[in-house]
């Protein structure tokens, strides 16, 4: 059973948000799954041009390689947008949870512009990434929580969440 948690979403959800404070409270290692974007996928997204599940592949290899590297448990930020994506995870790391920020197409593309300057994510990809979502709803494993909440309530939702699961382990 691993500790390592995914908080997944759609661009502008607030996965780096929540995931650094998770991190921190739980003492845990923060992995950006956006830092491990080859530079072309990364130039494809800039430039508005969705990815491929060719262009995520070895990106997901990247991300299960992390979780593997951290047996002692880590939160991963990664968009997980599709089952299959999820269930590679799940493979690297048996027991991996996920916290599925939910929010509105309209929220999230205020979001993404909000910080246009910041992030190589272009807005314009905001439907293609709601799309593709393939939402986790049914899966064990995994939180759905409203992106909308204040980063504290979205913590202590989760922690309250993982806290049975820890006890068990």
């Amino acid at each position: 059973m691993t500790d390592s948690i995914v908080i997944m979403g759609v661009a502008g959800c607030g996965k780096s948000s929540l995931g650094a404070v998770l991190a921190q409270a739980a003492g845990l290692r923060l992995v950006e799954g956006d830092d491990f974007h080859s530079a072309a996928s990364r130039d494809k997204m800039a430039r508005g041009i969705a990815l491929t599940d060719a262009d995520r592949d070895g990106w997901l290899s990247t991300l299960s390689a992390q979780l593997r590297a951290h047996p002692e448990g880590l939160v991963l930020t990664c968009s997980a947008l599709k089952k299959a994506y999820r269930e590679r995870l799940r493979q690297a790391a048996p027991g991996l949870r996920f916290v599925f920020l939910d929010i509105s197409r309209e929220q999230a593309e205020a979001r993404v512009a909000a910080r246009a300057q910041l992030h190589f994510f272009s807005s314009s990809l905001v439907d293609s990434q709601f799309a593709t979502l393939e939402a986790p709803t049914g899966e064990a494993g995994v939180l759905r929580v409203d992106a909308l909440k204040s980063l504290a309530q979205l913590q202590a939702e989760v922690t309250t969440w993982l806290n049975p699961h820890k006890e068990q382990a």
